[in-house]
């Protein structure tokens, strides 16, 4: 089994990067590879609405984005990991969201997904709600805790303070660990759910 993660911070050895790396050894001791990936530090453009996905199965704008679409379909499980600024993920890390939940075609049906925010103080939440919308809008069953997945620090280094934060990530990744090898069993035995062809209701005529 295999989870993506995405560190949404510019800073590679940042309190994000703790967070993920707390999740991390779990999931290897749990037998689960592990690939992480930095888009906080890139420049990554915003989707323009263009509809070129849609012909050619990839985003037009050739950068990480594309490079992350056949990884992400290889996994099992996605993490998303963001600092907060004001009250929001990076914006950065939307931008990348964004144009990879749009532009890939294969179905994302019971790949897990949980996300992670990570603040000074406060926007954990809501930064957290914004993230979950991403996997709900795609099937993706949204893996949880003992709380809102987060963990607090401001500079490098002070998230190594948050005991609560850290050990909330330790039960995230054995949670989400037990729900994708639960998915896969009941893939194995059941398949996946049904799906019916989309309904598209739009309220402008």
């Amino acid at each position: 089994m295999k989870v993506l993660m995405i560190n949404g911070s510019p800073k590679a050895k940042g309190n994000t990067a703790r967070a993920l790396r707390e999740m991390q050894e779990i999931f290897e001791a749990e037998g689960i590879e592990v690939e992480s990936v930095q888009v906080g530090n890139k420049a990554v453009r915003g989707c323009v609405a263009c509809g070129g996905c849609a012909s050619k199965g990839r985003c037009v704008f050739d950068d990480v984005v594309n490079e992350l679409a056949p990884k992400l379909e290889e996994a099992d499980g996605l993490v998303v990991g963001t600092p907060v600024y004001y009250g929001s993920a990076n914006a950065t890390l939307v931008a990348v969201l964004d144009r990879l939940f749009y532009s890939t075609p294969f179905d994302k049906t019971m790949k897990v997904g949980a996300a992670v925010a990570v603040a000074r103080r406060g926007g954990l939440t809501a930064t957290f709600d914004e993230l979950n919308k991403y996997f709900t809008i795609s099937g993706m069953p949204v893996a949880s805790g003992q709380y809102w997945n987060g963990v607090h620090g401001r500079q490098p280094g002070e998230a190594e303070q948050d005991g609560e934060g850290l050990q909330q990530m330790r039960t995230l990744a054995r949670n989400m660990a037990f729900l994708m090898k639960s998915i896969a069993l009941g893939r194995e035995k059941y398949g996946l759910p049904e799906r019916e062809p989309g309904i598209w209701t739009h309220f402008v005529r």
